[in-house]
């Protein structure tokens, strides 16, 4: 099969759960949303199918839930997701394919991903709240990205690397990317 027939359907794979996996959360009382479902796939698949892909359902997941399900709230918490995750799907492509082929570069391109992705949704938090006359404060940011973040931070360094690795080993990765280094 294609190798861009491949990644379209675990794009399209990677954006269905992305719409689904906030219905199975969303039971959790207190936590639920706090596990940052839709997270989980737009990072595996800027993982599996490179950067482009990643920001691609990054991009639209957001969007789309909110215009299909009336959740996320499409302003500002959907436009500000929509910016985030799609800095999440194609810096996990970007640093993964640019890393030497070494385990610890799951861990590095999952992190930094988390991060520019954090910082990015800050920044839109900022200007969407700042269009309506909303202030938007670092205790705000630091609340949103990190403090209320935690229980998702945390799934997601555990669960992701875990099945970026596994599907590694299957050999089911297509984001080959060009490390240098031994293979693991």
């Amino acid at each position: 099969m294609n190798i861009q027939i491949k990644k379209l359907s675990y794009a399209a794979l990677c954006l269905a759960l992305a719409l689904v996996l906030p219905f199975l959360t969303g039971q959790i009382p207190t936590i639920g949303a706090m596990l940052s479902p839709m997270h989980i796939p737009v990072l595996l698949c800027g993982f599996l199918c490179g950067w482009q892909w990643g920001l691609a359902v990054g991009f639209v997941a957001p969007i789309l839930r909110s215009l299909l399900f009336g959740m996320p709230k499409l302003y500002p918490t959907a436009l500000a997701m929509m910016c985030e995750l799609a800095v999440y799907g194609a810096a996990t492509g970007f640093f993964y394919s640019r890393f030497p082929r070494k385990p610890w570069r799951i861990y590095l391109s999952l992190v930094l991903a988390m991060l520019l992705g954090r910082i990015v949704w800050g920044c839109a938090q900022y200007v969407l709240l700042g269009a309506q006359g909303t202030k938007f404060t670092w205790q705000m940011f630091a609340a949103g990205a990190f403090i209320n973040a935690v229980p998702g931070i945390i799934l997601h360094l555990i669960l992701i690397p875990a099945i970026v690795y596994a599907l590694e080993k299957a050999g089911y990765i297509l984001n080959t990317g060009k490390g240098t280094g031994s293979d693991l």
